[in-house]
């Protein structure tokens, strides 16, 4: 479903991602790792067609992202803040994406019941606008809103960080039973090595926008990880 070959993307004289080549099947659930600056976000950006490649491309379903707009209505994502309307609350925000989506209020008010104990009661009717919400719910609101239309793939950027223990359990249910949805491809990017070898069927490392590792996740995969991320220790 997206093919990635021969990307790069350079900043002046500095190289930040370099994939020679990367296939993602449909119903993927796919983690992406690496320590900051590695490239994660830029690849994510890249897909999302947020920026420009140097060199290369990348393709959903044979459609380059950056020549086509086809594969819009196929992919959502929630990658940080800026992702979501400050100004609105968060049932006029679910809307306004329903909207884009072709999904009448009805349609959105039934699909966001599912989510009651995600919300666990801090989201709906409060009467407060994102802006004002908690990093943690603001969170909540931008994942909830990738789902909505149940697009192909859903991609996902640190969906774990400052979400309480919880919360985070919450999530990785959410993630695994979505993932099993009409073979739904996720595309997580994450710096907690547990949770994502916990709900991906595949990780893939990189470093310093240079892919180290591709792994089929296993009982071993997390030791591996960190026996990894333990090396690149500078005494």
């Amino acid at each position: 479903m997206i093919s990635v070959q021969n990307l790069s993307k350079i900043y002046g004289n500095t190289k930040v991602l370099n994939i020679e080549s990367l296939e993602i099947p449909k119903g993927e659930t796919f983690g992406l790792v690496g320590n900051n600056g590695a490239g994660k976000t830029t690849l994510f950006s890249l897909l999302l067609d947020l920026i420009e490649a140097s060199s290369g491309s990348i393709t959903v379903d044979g459609e380059n992202v950056a020549k086509s707009e086809h594969w819009k209505s196929k992919v959502s994502a929630f990658i940080d803040e800026n992702f979501l309307i400050g100004y609105l609350t968060p049932e006029e925000y679910f809307y306004f994406i329903g909207e884009l989506r072709n999904q009448k209020k009805e349609q959105i008010d039934s699909f966001l019941r599912q989510f009651a104990d995600f919300f666990n009661g801090e989201i709906l009717n409060g009467k407060k606008y994102i802006r004002d919400l908690s990093k943690g719910n603001m969170k909540k609101v931008g994942i909830v809103g990738a789902l909505i239309g149940e697009p192909d793939i859903i991609v996902l950027d640190e969906p774990f960080a400052n979400l309480d223990p919880t919360t985070q359990i919450k999530l990785k249910k959410l993630i695994k039973d979505w993932s099993q949805k009409e073979q739904i491809t996720f595309l997580i990017s994450s710096h907690d090595l547990a949770h994502t070898t916990e709900v991906c069927n595949r990780i893939v490392a990189i470093n310093k926008g240079i892919i180290v590792k591709d792994i089929q996740t296993n009982s071993e995969t997390l030791q591996e990880l960190e026996n990894y991320f333990a090396s690149q220790v500078v005494i």
